[in-house]
């Protein structure tokens, strides 16, 4: 991208901001006009298109219910003016780490327009603060796709990743700009794919300027598993060839054509990965990286403690905020610590309402939003430009693609504005609550809880590297479990946490306690609920629950670690392999 060509883009960025009301307005009427006499809207408007009657008649949803008419359209009746007028192209199939099923997701050509603008924004900014490092070397991401779900409609249901992997722009820039050949990209096997693309990046090393994934999580696991494998990768850089085991016939083709025999290159990798510490060990292995570039906001800031460790100081980039529901919002200030990440909220994708939360958000010391309220039932919406900085909401879009006042699930709290459009930081999904009584822990209650409690291991040369919860009422009272996985910053016999210091253990129960909600707190102490429980699983538990969810459908590229398991096939990977168990042995401090 020249020079001119990334201010433009900046310059109408600043033009849409400023005009945020005016977008908004013309965005909603647009979409309201196209599609009023489709099934759904001509059910409440009645061919109207005021927006005031569209607030006051058509319901805010969830996806259970606008599920049956995505279900008809995927099962037959892809033409029909079911949702949309617009044609579908397919289908954007999230995740489902978050509310545990995968959800169809209509796609036009302008929705995929649309986030390929994203992508062009996120990149005139980091041209801005980095240069075009495009010019000077190659990227150094693990990218992982997912095969796609042909619906019986014909049209194809894939990742928002997949989908933007299989363009043919994107694949005519990939051997130029990155090093993972198109081969390792889909590549069923995930542990081949990773085992690959991290070896072709060790070869290419002085070629990368950048390293990254989408999530912060992915990045982590990618050092680790170099961590656990670099031995092998060396032979293989050695002797020219790939290991036996892996069998994918992509994978061997793109070893044939980069992989040859380097003793000299093996043995300088060799001699780094087998220094005693691997702090910084990132800029020894690729030492002209500029930045990593990864989610680190939301349930992801919990990994980025252990990736400063890896990354040696180097910026950890949280370029945008999207979904399969859209493109929201971008960083405008990149360089930010994750923790002070603010995104400034698009104007031009969808169209927005906000639903207030009962009170404020707070920040705590460490400048980390937490949630300990709900909404009102009643509470009208609020438009986008008419938020209030230091107000939590849940975001409500309305998009060209047939959502309408459709519950995105995510809880934000605004910072400030952009001229005339609103910044935010994610707390939270609004689904994800702990609950075993009539008390609700939130997302944001359980980041802040593990944050204090992990402190105290570090005294011990300790990390926590993954965690989830799980709400137990098995028996009464019930109670909250937590699962860790631990692991030492240096080998030593404490590999799998079995020497734990069993006092160290219950102070951490009683620290997530302590942190808990004042009517968390009110429930222990009239044992209403029981002591909260840490049980620490053995090394690799986390990611044979990556497995699980990935061999039910999850990409990899978008997969985050739950922060609350929902389902028992989950639950029982994580407690069949629990080595530790450990409970509060207090009630939680009570506020005076």
């Amino acid at each position: 991208m020249a020079t001119n060509d990334y201010e433009s883009v900046l310059k109408m960025l600043e033009e849409i901001t400023t005009n945020a009301r005016q977008i908004q307005e013309q965005l909603l009427d647009e979409i309201l006009r196209k599609n009023a006499e489709t099934e759904y809207l001509q059910g409440f408007l009645h061919d109207q298109t005021d927006k005031q009657l569209f607030k006051k008649n058509v319901p805010i949803v969830t996806y259970d219910h606008i599920k049956p008419y995505i279900d008809r359209i995927a099962n037959g009746k892809a033409s029909s003016d079911i949702l949309l007028v617009e044609p579908l192209i397919g289908f954007s199939l999230s995740s489902g780490t978050s509310g545990g099923q995968p959800k169809l997701i209509p796609i036009t050509a302008e929705s995929v327009n649309v986030t390929a603008a994203l992508g062009n924004l996120h990149l005139s900014l980091m041209i801005k603060h980095f240069g075009d490092l495009s010019q000077v070397g190659k990227r150094m991401e693990l990218l992982f796709a997912k095969p796609d779900v042909e619906t019986p409609c014909g049209l194809k249901a894939s990742a928002v990743t997949t989908r933007a992997f299989k363009e043919t722009s994107f694949q005519a820039i990939l051997p130029k700009l990155y090093t993972s050949p198109y081969e390792t990209i889909f590549c069923p096997g995930t542990k081949q794919s990773t085992y690959c693309q991290l070896l072709f990046g060790l070869i290419q090393r002085d070629e990368v300027v950048v390293i990254g994934s989408i999530f912060a999580a992915t990045v982590l696991r990618g050092i680790k598993f170099i961590e656990n494998n670099w031995r092998e990768l060396c032979s293989n850089i050695k002797t020219g060839k790939i290991s036996d085991w892996i069998t994918d016939s992509g994978c061997r083709k793109a070893a044939s054509l980069i992989l040859k025999p380097n003793p000299k290159l093996a043995d300088l990798l060799e001699d780094i990965c087998s220094c005693k510490s691997w702090e910084g060990i990132v800029r020894k292995l690729w030492p002209r990286t500029k930045y990593i570039g990864t989610v680190c906001t939301g349930a992801m800031l919990q990994f980025t403690a252990e990736l400063e460790f890896y990354c040696g100081g180097l910026p950890l980039v949280s370029g945008f905020y999207a979904c399969s529901e859209g493109a929201i919002a971008i960083n405008l200030e990149p360089l930010s610590k994750p923790s002070d990440v603010s995104y400034t909220v698009l104007p031009n994708t969808v169209y927005y309402e906000f639903l207030p939360i009962k009170e404020d958000c707070v920040t705590d010391s460490q400048n980390q939003v937490q949630l300990h309220t709900s909404r009102h039932k009643d509470t009208e919406t609020v438009d986008l430009v008419n938020v209030k900085p230091g107000q939590c909401y849940e975001i409500l879009v309305t998009s060209p693609t047939g959502l309408y006042r459709y519950r995105v699930g995510d809880i934000i709290k605004v910072t400030g504005f952009h001229n005339n459009t609103p910044q935010f930081q994610f707390v939270g999904r609004q689904n994800v609550a702990l609950g075993v009584d009539m008390e609700r822990i939130s997302e944001a209650d359980i980041l802040k809880a593990v944050a204090e409690a992990k402190a105290l291991l570090e005294p011990l040369g300790l990390i926590l590297t993954e965690y989830t919860s799980y709400g137990d009422t098995s028996s009464a009272p019930g109670h909250y479990v937590i699962f860790w996985e631990i692991k030492p910053k240096k080998d030593n016999k404490n590999k799998n946490g079995k020497e734990l210091d069993p006092k160290v253990m219950e102070q951490c129960c009683s620290k997530m306690e302590d942190s808990l909600h004042f009517t968390y707190r009110m429930y222990r102490k009239e044992n209403i609920i029981a002591a909260l429980e840490i049980r620490v699983v053995k090394q690799g538990a986390f990611e044979a629950l990556l497995d699980y969810f990935v061999s039910n459908g999850a990409s990899l590229s978008q997969y985050k670690t739950p922060i609350c398991i929902k389902t028992k096939e989950a639950l029982n990977i994580l407690d069949s392999r629990v080595i530790a168990k450990f409970f509060s042995p207090r009630t939680p401090i009570q506020d005076n």
